[in-house]
């Protein structure tokens, strides 16, 4: 489901980091010029469909020079923005650490006058994105060549993730230009194109509890959007993933881990999370699924606690049992592009 913008454990961390992210135009002017982006954050604009699209880039500190890094592209959420997906996902820090680029892009806002509701277009879902059938994966590709013109990149290894409609979003790319995108990552969002035609087989990742309560586990009509009647029909997390086994040829039985639980007393106390990996594939291709209880509509193993909290009387019950920056990481290390 749509995961509502700018919510209040949030504003804090979204201010911050706008005024970190917002430089200056002559800075601005001369990164454009620059052959290599400096080690940081930056906010940079793509021309797309005859307008400015904005997007933000965190570059990883201690980047050797000249050499060509990893991409991950990172949606937010329906209703969110890319500041405060940067913000919430904490995802820059594992960037530093293993030497990566993070792009946080901003959806297609609404028309004038209307909810302020940035969405994707992820097939069936979401929003203005849907309704006026954004050409989301072209923006993606806009920002991918604007951004390999401004600082090198590895095109071998460009991955992608996002929550609930971002995560969405990521799967589409998946779907729709399985030959630029190496693997993906959805966070508690489930497959909803509308056209299933990959090229190749895409190794794929999804966190998902079983106690979401907007992008439904088990599928059918989820809650609407706080404050507004919309509401989206959502395909089961399951029916999604046997798309994708079947599709990458894996062995139809998951392999299923020991299962992850909180520690008494903590936080977390209660909820599961366990790893189910179908696999062999076809090309060396996985599928694996973290399927969680206990929590809700939220990223794993953020430092930021929504429990109790209004943010939290919304989307459930934040856990820290499994990083998923860290696991989508060590998967999308083992999964670039094929060698033509």
């Amino acid at each position: 489901m749509l995961i509502v913008r700018r919510l209040a454990i949030l504003s804090v961390l979204t201010v911050v980091a706008g005024l970190v992210l917002a430089p200056n135009a002559a800075s601005a002017a001369r990164a454009a010029r620059a052959d290599q982006l400096p080690p940081g954050d930056q906010q940079l604009m793509v021309e797309f469909g005859g307008s400015a699209r904005e997007y933000l880039v965190h570059v990883p500190t201690g980047t050797e020079r000249g050499k060509r890094l990893p991409v991950v592209f990172n949606f937010h959420g329906g209703g969110s923005d890319a500041p405060t997906q940067k913000a919430y996902s904490q995802m820059d820090a594992t960037a530093d650490r293993h030497g990566f680029v993070v792009v946080y892009p901003q959806g297609v806002p609404p028309a004038p006058g209307q909810q302020s509701l940035r969405t994707w277009n992820a097939g069936k879902c979401c929003g203005p994105a849907k309704r006026t059938n954004a050409d989301d994966v072209g923006f993606t590709f806009a920002v991918l060549d604007d951004l390999s013109r401004r600082t090198p990149v590895d095109k071998r290894r460009v991955y992608a993730t996002g929550i609930s409609n971002g995560g969405m979003m990521a799967y589409r790319l998946a779907a729709d230009a399985s030959k630029r995108v190496a693997a993906v990552a959805s966070v508690a969002g489930q497959v909803e194109v509308t056209k299933f035609a990959p090229t190749r087989p895409v190794p794929v990742m999804e966190f998902h509890s079983v106690d979401d309560p907007r992008a439904l586990y088990n599928g059918g009509l989820g809650l609407p959007f706080p404050g507004t009647n919309i509401q989206n029909e959502f395909d089961s997390v399951q029916e999604g993933i046997d798309r994708w086994v079947a599709y990458d040829g894996c062995r139809k039985k998951p392999q299923t881990a020991p299962i992850e639980q909180g520690r008494p007393g903590s936080g977390d106390e209660g909820e599961t999370a366990t790893r189910l990996t179908y696999a062999p594939c076809k090309q060396d291709a996985e599928v694996v699924l973290w399927k969680l209880t206990g929590s809700g509509h939220v990223w794993p193993g953020t430092p930021i606690d929504v429990s109790g909290t209004p943010r939290g009387a919304v989307l459930g019950e934040s856990t820290k049992i499994v990083d998923a920056n860290e696991l989508m990481w060590e998967f999308f290390a083992k999964h670039p592009l094929p060698k033509s």
